[in-house]
């Protein structure tokens, strides 16, 4: 019976009946008479009787504690060494004497090794079970107590039964879960995504201004500002510079150009020279471009031009106009917007359809470019036709092969006679990087103005000189050439044109002195000083006038000589 343990609850009257859900003991009250039939079995039980042992742990002099159910028994003291009698109401289980060897009898030591104190009571089986807050049994004292009692899965609440639903809970949180991966996963790559176009998008924006950056083409950006983003100043880019000269075999007469090739701003460009351009020889002597081209050759030429412009020119490419009709012809005709009609310089009819018509996107072949390239209309002045040389050698440039092998086999097709300076290589590689260029649209032609007398201006200086050619003008003085006023009483308005033309190729200084009011059938040469009368008649020679033209008078203001073009002027071609 394990009702021996439960004694430590205060009283024989309680026994066990199981356990609840919380896997706590549950107990009920013994009836009376059943009580008593325990107290007198306890009375004459004696553990240790027929076992021969004859110890007493209490034999101390004849005291020892009476047995339970005698209606009294004694309670060691510790203080006087004696036992107090204590009466046994039959209320309260009696306090047991201490046995070292009956552990299974102490009723007053509950299942969890503590003292039980009479005023403690078991709850009952109506009763909710309280957990006791005590040390657990002994361990042979829990031993006998699992081995007393069957204990059963159900009597424990704590022991959860498997759920059919449970398969399904964890699907559902699996699914769940899975789910909410996939959308943190879809997030992520959207957000990959976003930041991925977003950087392409950057470094496109970088590369388009990078690239306008490196072409030079931002706004804001100095022209001359080199490609890379450097900002070299004209004076320090590097550049190629040939000059070209064409000569018109049929006609008379030269065109000259500069063909610039600019490396470090990768721009191309055609430079207009007119042939009233001032020179000096030489002897110091002031001369034109033109008469410098007919007298001192392309080498003594080209010198006058890097001291008047400031430039390093490397070749002179001499064109005759055959050798440009063979050019276009090989490069398969040019592609121009003609700005006149031109007639064909070898038909004699009138009305005769012009070999060039006026119009946008003309196609011409080498006659015909020839043709264009030299044509001068009555009354125009050098540079109209210059213009139109200018026009014909961009056409070329955009028809001519990039390829440095492909343009010098060009060059070499033409068995030109070349400058020493400038071999078929040299000039084929050349033209080369300037179609490249023109075929970009990185290629412009510029007029070089040139004042009345020859000279070049300040805005000159600064517009094409020091931007295009990167080099400072330096013009002949004007007192270094004889002054040469014109008036012109021909009625003709051209005539003055023409005299100035010639007058500056033969190295005067020409001076506009207007139209007369009138028209005199006979010219006149005029000057003031003696000295000026030798000059006078050179003036006279020059401009195709008999010496007897010459004569003392009232010279201009400023001049050294005064010319008045009377009807019997006869201008000359060139």
């Amino acid at each position: 019976m394990n009702d021996r343990y439960d004694a430590g609850y205060g009283s024989d009257q309680y026994e066990l009946v199981g356990y609840d859900e919380y896997g706590q003991p549950v107990y009920r009250q013994i009836p009376a008479q059943q009580q008593q039939q325990q107290q007198q079995q306890q009375q004459t039980y004696d553990p240790y009787a027929g076992q021969g042992y004859g110890y007493d742990p209490y034999a101390d002099g004849g005291r020892h504690n009476p047995p339970y159910g005698t209606g009294q028994h004694t309670t060691p003291s510790y203080d006087t060494g004696q036992q107090a009698p204590v009466h046994d109401t039959g209320r309260q289980p009696p306090t047991p004497a201490y046995d070292p060897y009956d552990t299974a009898g102490q009723t007053g030591y509950d299942p969890y090794g503590q003292t039980a104190t009479s005023g403690r009571q078991p709850r009952v089986a109506e009763q909710t079970a309280h957990i006791p807050q005590q040390a657990g049994p002994p361990e042979e004292t829990t031993e006998a107590r699992q081995g007393d009692r069957d204990y059963r899965t159900e009597q424990f609440a704590f022991v959860e039964e498997p759920d059919g639903d449970s398969e399904d809970v964890i699907d559902w949180l699996n699914f769940t879960e899975n789910r909410t991966e996939r959308r943190e996963e879809a997030k992520r790559r959207a957000r990959t995504r976003m930041v991925a176009l977003v950087v392409v998008l950057a470094l496109v924006a970088v590369g388009g201004v990078g690239y306008l950056w490196y072409a030079g083409k931002l706004p804001g950006l100095s022209s001359s500002g080199a490609k890379g983003g450097t900002t070299t100043s004209a004076a320090a880019q590097k550049r190629d510079v040939v000059v070209v000269h064409l000569h018109n075999t049929s006609g008379g007469g030269t065109s000259t150009a500069l063909l610039v090739d600019n490396t470090t701003t990768k721009q191309g460009s055609t430079v207009l020279l007119p042939n009233a351009l001032a020179l000096t020889d030489d002897d110091g002597t002031t001369t034109t471009l033109a008469k410098s081209v007919d007298d001192d050759g392309s080498s003594g030429t080209r010198d006058q031009l890097d001291t008047v412009l400031g430039t390093n020119i490397e070749g002179t490419w001499r064109l005759d106009t055959p050798y440009l009709q063979n050019l276009v012809e090989l490069v398969g005709n040019i592609d121009i917007d003609t700005n006149t009609d031109v007639p064909d310089p070898n038909s004699k009819k009138k009305g005769e359809e012009p070999l060039v018509n006026k119009g946008r996107d003309q196609t011409l072949g080498g006659k015909a470019a020839v043709a264009y390239a030299t044509y001068r209309a009555s009354g125009e002045a050098q540079n109209a036709q210059l213009e139109r040389f200018g026009q014909v050698m961009q056409g070329v440039l955009r028809k001519m092969s990039s390829d440095a092998s492909a343009a010098t086999t060009t060059v070499q097709t033409l068995a030109q006679i070349l400058d020493p300076s400038l071999t078929d290589k040299d000039l084929g590689t050349f033209l080369a990087r300037l179609a490249d260029l023109a075929k970009g649209g990185d290629y412009k032609t510029a007029l070089l103005p040139v004042q009345t007398d020859g000279t070049l201006s300040a805005q000159t200086s600064s517009s094409v000189v020091k931007d295009i050619l990167g080099g400072t003008a330096k013009s002949p003085s004007a007192g270094s050439a004889i002054r040469v006023s014109v008036q012109n009483a021909t009625g003709v308005k051209d005539n003055t044109e023409k005299a100035r033309v010639v007058l500056v190729n033969g190295g005067y200084t020409f001076l506009e002195g207007g139209t007369a009011s009138g028209t005199q059938p006979a010219s006149k040469v005029l000057y003031s000083d003696a000295s000026d009368k030798e000059n006078a008649t050179e003036v006279a020679k020059t401009l195709g006038l008999d010496a007897k033209d010459v004569t003392k008078g009232t010279v201009g203001s400023g001049a050294d000589v005064s010319v008045v073009l009377g009807q019997d002027y006869k201008p000359s071609s060139s």
